[in-house]
């Protein structure tokens, strides 16, 4: 029988995510693998229950050419996609099936629990040598893993914030950046028809790059991002000279949902998630009632929220996605395992998986932000790199 590999996505879902997958899919195909695909990432190896057979249909599906023929024509991932960490299920997450089996491991006193047992015994139940896990830096995570325990992965990094450290350029990024940079030009025509200070907070948790290269992108007055601390006492003062130089009398910025505010805690809601991060979001709302308090403006704020990351990939975004599935699939066949495929200085590479846990990708503020001023800078064009990394 052809060797049998999974595929499966977990995190946020972003545009690229199938073309990706049909990449993967129709080189192991050619090469005489069988393809399974695992649904809602992580989540589906976790609840499959290896007694009840309607857990098997629902979760794991093998895939043709046929089955993949149209997918790279929409966003998002065909196969779902779920914030599940095998390693660390709390109580609550914990399937019927698994309570009080020998398969997990408690690892810590809330009762969270590891399942990774589990997770490579459905993997060898179903005859999976090999595993391509599409995922951010948690998701990811996690593949370090199963394939510490022995199980050969080939990873694929997406994120629209680019954040996964090793890797120049991240599945998604290129079409958030344009659907913000759309959205940032549309908005124009009711901020200036007001001639209001208009802020909107884009997604970007620990890396200020969506803010940052969509105010680059869209000659936006302001960006604030997580990598610099902002007073809102200097910033309010400087869009209010934005305003005042403008012929149209208004002023227009970008903030990321992680961003730092003086005096302030990071905006955070609702419980940890698997992998120990909370909700974000609600920054901009404060920050802009704090600059209308300031300055005595009428602000217009907005959340671009989810439509960043909808729709259709763009053409950057399928290129990177065709040529990581495409690398993925050439990595498996030389069994070449316990690898994430990566660009950088433009040129596709692969790394050692766990190099992902080994630092924080972030702007690099010296060479591309005004840190006093808070506003995009690219200091010398000469010699640097094409996503400014």
């Amino acid at each position: 029988m052809a060797k049998t590999i999974g595929i499966l996505t977990g995190g946020g879902d972003v545009p690229g995510l199938n073309p990706a997958m049909k990449a993967v899919v129709l080189s192991a195909l050619e090469d005489g693998y069988r393809v399974l695909g695992i649904r809602r990432g992580w989540g589906g190896l976790l609840n499959y229950n290896l007694d009840d057979p309607a857990t098997h249909d629902y979760y794991i599906r093998e895939l043709s050419r046929w089955d993949v023929r149209t997918i790279d024509r929409t966003g998002g991932t065909f196969l779902h996609t779920s914030r599940t960490n095998p390693q660390k299920v709390k109580g609550d997450s914990i399937p019927d099936f698994l309570k009080n089996s020998r398969l997990g491991k408690q690892v810590s006193d809330d009762g969270t629990m590891d399942y990774t047992d589990h997770v490579l015994k459905v993997l060898e139940h179903l005859g999976v040598e090999a595993l391509v896990p599409i995922g951010g830096d948690d998701t990811l995570s996690y593949g370090a893993r199963v394939h510490k325990e022995g199980f050969p992965c080939v990873c694929i990094p997406k994120t629209m914030d680019n954040d996964v450290f090793g890797t120049d350029y991240c599945i998604g990024f290129s079409t958030a950046i344009t659907r913000s940079v759309e959205f940032l030009t549309n908005i124009r025509t009711s901020v200036g028809s007001h001639e209001r200070i208009g802020v909107v907070e884009l997604f970007g948790r620990n890396s200020g790059e969506t803010s940052l290269f969509s105010a680059y992108l869209a000659y936006v007055d302001r960006a604030v991002i997580p990598e610099v601390e902002c007073d809102i006492a200097s910033l309010s003062e400087y869009l209010l000279e934005d305003k005042r130089n403008c012929p149209s009398n208004y002023a227009l910025m970008t903030i990321s949902e992680g961003a730092i505010i003086k005096g302030m805690d990071v905006i955070e809601t609702g419980e940890e998630d698997a992998y120990g991060h909370k909700k974000l979001g609600g920054v901009g709302m404060i920050v802009a009632e704090e600059i209308k308090r300031r300055t005595g403006q009428h602000i217009m704020f907005q959340q671009p929220g989810y439509l960043m990351r909808s729709g259709a990939p763009d053409s950057l975004d399928r290129m990177v996605a065709m040529c990581y599935g495409n690398l993925a699939a050439q990595l498996l066949r030389k069994g070449d395992t316990g690898k994430m495929v990566a660009l950088q200085n433009g040129c596709y590479t692969a790394i050692p998986i766990d190099y992902i846990m080994t630092g924080k990708k972030t702007v690099e503020v010296e060479k591309y932000y005004d840190a006093k001023k808070y506003r995009p800078d690219v200091k010398d064009i000469i010699g640097i790199p094409m996503f400014l990394q």
